[in-house]
C-alpha cells in the first residue's frame, strides 16, 4: 500500500499570521514539519495558496503545489493538491502545517490503521491526562466502539459520568482527545469533499461530523506522544522552550 503525506499551509491566519514561516530554532515551522514527515515517508508535498510558503519550501528542497485561496477546510486543499499533484497513493495522510513536532510513531500509527480493509478515514486519540483539559473546548473529544471507530466527536465532555463528582471522572473513564492529523483511501478523500456541510458540524464546527453524518467510518489509533500545535505566538514560545528541552 502506497502512501503520501500533504500538508496544507496557509500563510493567512487571523490569530498568527504567517506562522508557517515563523522561525523555530533555526528553521521554519514549515520545514520542521515537513522533515518530520519525510522521516516515514518517500513522497511528502506542501499545500499552499502562497507564493512566500511557495518560496520558502522550495528553498529547503521541499516538493510543494499551489493551490486555490478558497478554501474552506484543510481537507479541501489536500483533496485538490492530490489531483494536481497525480499522486498515485492508496492513502493520503494529512498533516497539519502548524505541527512542528508530530512523530514519525505517530505517522506510522496512522498508516497501520489500514491494514484494516474496513477503515476508510483514520485518525489518532491520546488519553487525557486531568479533567481541565477534559474540560477544554478547544480539545475535541472521541468516543469509540469495541473495533476502535469513532462514534462521535464533541468539544463537550463525552461521555457524562452520572453519580460521580466532575474531579473523579477521569478515574471511572479513559477520556480521549481528538490530535488532528487524518488520513483517508483516496477514493475517500475525493468523496468527502463533495459533500455538502452537515447539521452536526456546523453545530460543534468539527468537519469529521459531516463524514460520520454521511455514514463513513473513521479508524481511531492510539498515541502517547503529546504535540505542540503552533496556534499563537505564545504557542511558538513554547515550542521554542519544547525544542531546547527535547535537543
Amino acid at each position: 500500500m502506497n502512501f503520501t503525506a500533504i500538508i496544507p499551509a496557509r500563510y493567512a491566519s487571523t490569530r498568527f499570521p504567517g506562522k508557517p514561516l515563523a522561525l523555530l530554532g533555526n528553521k521554519p515551522v514549515i520545514q520542521h514539519v515537513y522533515e518530520q514527515a519525510s522521516s516515514v515517508l518517500s513522497e511528502v508535498w506542501v499545500a499552499t495558496d502562497d507564493d512566500r510558503i511557495r518560496e520558502a519550501v522550495e528553498k529547503f528542497g521541499g516538493r510543494v503545489v499551489m493551490t486555490r485561496a478558497d478554501h474552506k477546510s484543510g481537507t479541501d486543499r489536500i483533496e485538490e493538491a492530490a489531483e494536481e499533484t497525480g499522486t498515485q497513493a492508496d492513502v493520503i495522510i494529512n498533516i497539519q502545517g502548524d505541527e512542528p513536532f508530530v512523530q514519525p510513531s505517530q505517522i506510522k500509527t496512522l498508516m497501520q490503521l489500514f491494514d484494516n480493509a474496513d477503515t476508510q478515514i483514520g485518525t489518532l486519540g491520546k488519553h487525557f491526562e486531568n479533567i481541565e483539559a477534559v474540560n477544554n473546548p478547544n480539545s475535541p473529544k472521541i468516543v469509540t466502539d469495541k473495533q476502535g471507530f469513532a462514534l462521535y466527536f464533541s468539544r463537550s465532555v463525552i461521555p457524562y459520568i452520572r453519580g460521580a463528582q466532575d474531579n473523579e471522572w477521569l478515574s471511572h473513564f479513559p477520556f480521549l482527545k481528538h490530535l488532528g492529523l487524518y488520513a483517508y483511501r483516496r477514493e475517500v478523500l475525493h468523496e468527502i469533499t463533495q459533500l455538502p456541510q452537515s447539521s452536526l458540524e456546523i453545530a460543534e464546527s468539527l468537519e469529521q461530523l459531516r463524514w460520520l453524518e454521511n455514514g463513513y467510518r473513521i479508524r481511531v489509533g492510539l498515541t502517547d506522544v503529546e504535540t505542540v500545535g503552533i496556534d499563537t505566538p505564545e504557542d511558538l514560545q513554547r515550542a521554542e522552550e519544547f525544542l531546547k528541552n527535547r535537543n
